[in-house]
C-alpha cells in the first residue's frame, strides 16, 4: 500500500450517522474488538512490565499491578500495565482515568495515546477516543491496531463505510489477521451484506489465532440469515450443545420480537427456516 493510500485514512471524514435498526443492535452487541491479538499466558506467568493480559488473570494483575502504580504513578511502563489489567477486567473508568492521567504528561507519546484511546471507546467516550486516536500513529508509520479501534469507532458511530476503510488499510498491514476480518465481518452486516459479512468471517474464522469471539460473531451473521443449524454448529466449538442452542434461540427471539427479517434480508431471499421462524 502506498502512503497517499494510507494518509487518505487519516483524512477520513468526522461525519457520523448513528445507526438504530435492529440489525445494528444485534451486530453491535455481539462485539467489536477495539485491538489485535490477546494474551494466551496462563494466570501462574511471571509480572512483567508491559505483559499482555487475558480474562484469566486480570483481576490478580490488576490488584498486583495497582499497588506498583501506587508506588510509581508516574512511571509509563508501570501504569500502561496497570490499565491493560484494568481495561481485562472490565473497569474501564478507572483504566481510563489512569491513561489520561498518564497523556496528561507524555502528550506526545503514541503508545500511550493509542492505549488512552481505546480505554475511552471502552468507556463510551467515542469522539473523545476518535480524537485522541487520530495522533496515536501516523502515515508514514500507521499501526493496524490503532486503525482497528479507529474502525471500531466508527462503527460504533454509525460511519460504517469509513469504518471498513480503516478495516481494510489495517489489513494491508496485518494480512489475514482474525480480529480485523471479525470486525470487517460485523461491519458489512451492520451494512446489510450479510452474504459477504458470512464469507470475510468464515476467513477470520479459518485462521489459526481465531479465538471464540471470531466464531460467535460468525454464528451471529449466519443466524441473521436464518442459518441456524450453522450457527449452532459454530457455536458448538467453544460450548456445550445446550448453551449453543440458547444462544441462537436468543438471537431468534430477538429478530422475531424486533420484526427484523424485513429489515436484514433480501426480498424473497428467505430460507426454510426463516419461514419457520416466522
Amino acid at each position: 500500500m502506498t502512503k497517499s493510500h494510507f494518509s487518505a485514512q487519516f483524512a477520513i471524514s468526522s461525519r457520523r450517522r448513528r445507526s438504530k435498526s435492529a440489525l445494528a443492535i444485534a451486530v453491535l452487541a455481539a462485539g467489536l474488538a477495539l485491538s489485535g491479538c490477546k494474551s494466551t499466558g496462563g494466570a501462574g506467568a511471571p509480572l512483567q512490565a508491559g505483559a499482555l493480559i487475558n480474562s484469566t488473570n486480570a483481576r490478580g494483575m490488576a490488584e498486583e499491578w495497582g499497588r506498583r502504580y501506587d508506588a510509581a504513578p508516574h512511571d509509563k511502563n508501570v501504569a500502561l500495565t496497570y490499565a491493560r489489567a484494568l481495561r481485562a477486567s472490565q473497569r474501564h473508568p478507572e483504566a481510563t482515568a489512569v491513561l489520561q492521567k498518564l497523556a496528561a504528561t507524555n502528550s506526545q507519546d503514541m503508545e500511550v495515546l493509542g492505549a488512552f484511546g481505546k480505554a475511552l471507546a471502552d468507556s463510551g467516550r467515542l469522539q473523545e477516543a476518535a480524537t485522541v486516536l487520530q495522533g496515536a500513529h501516523t502515515a508514514e508509520r500507521p499501526d493496524w491496531s490503532i486503525l482497528s479501534a479507529q474502525g471500531s469507532i466508527a462503527d460504533q458511530m454509525g460511519d460504517h463505510e469509513n469504518a471498513q476503510n480503516y478495516y481494510s488499510a489495517a489489513l494491508w498491514i496485518a494480512p489475514g489477521e482474525p480480529s480485523l476480518l471479525s470486525n470487517l465481518g460485523l461491519s458489512y452486516a451492520l451494512t446489510k451484506k450479510l452474504p459477504l459479512a458470512e464469507k470475510t468471517l468464515r476467513q477470520a474464522v479459518s485462521h489459526p489465532r481465531a479465538d471464540y469471539r471470531v466464531r460467535q460473531n460468525l454464528a451471529l451473521v449466519l443466524a441473521l440469515q436464518g442459518k441456524f443449524q450453522e450457527a449452532e454448529a459454530a457455536q458448538r466449538a467453544d460450548m456445550p450443545p445446550e448453551q449453543a442452542a440458547a444462544n441462537v434461540a436468543s438471537i431468534r427471539q430477538m429478530i422475531a420480537q424486533s420484526d427484523a427479517w424485513r429489515q436484514i434480508q433480501a426480498p424473497g431471499a428467505a430460507t426454510q427456516d426463516q419461514q419457520k421462524a416466522r
